[in-house]
């Protein structure tokens, strides 16, 4: 896992569960990212991103979007792009097997 953060999480809105991000660095539709710190730690395929409610595959530096998220996150939790060489053994088969 990178040791600096992509992004801060800025708000939540739980019932559509989806975060605000604000972004530090480029991620894209289908990376593999942890969520970090104030009660949160997970990792999640980004299925869906929106910047002004508008549907984008990929977002760059100093943009807010907002992210799918599978669990609630809270303001202040920090976003990490988790490199294929990040994933152990399992999850590298698994991806090579399922897509």
């Amino acid at each position: 896992m990178a040791k600096n953060p992509i992004g801060t999480v800025t708000h939540y809105f739980g019932k559509p569960k989806v975060g605000i991000v604000a972004l530090a660095g480029r991620v894209t539709t289908g990376d593999t990212v942890r969520f970090l710190g104030h009660g949160a730690d997970f990792k999640q395929k980004i299925k869906s991103m929106q910047i002004d409610h508008v549907a984008v595959e990929t977002a760059s530096a100093r943009s807010e979007v907002g992210i799918k998220v599978n669990r609630s996150v809270r303001e202040g939790t920090k976003m990490y792009k988790v490199s294929p060489a990040g994933q152990g053994l399992f999850a590298k088969l698994k991806q090579l097997f399922t897509n």
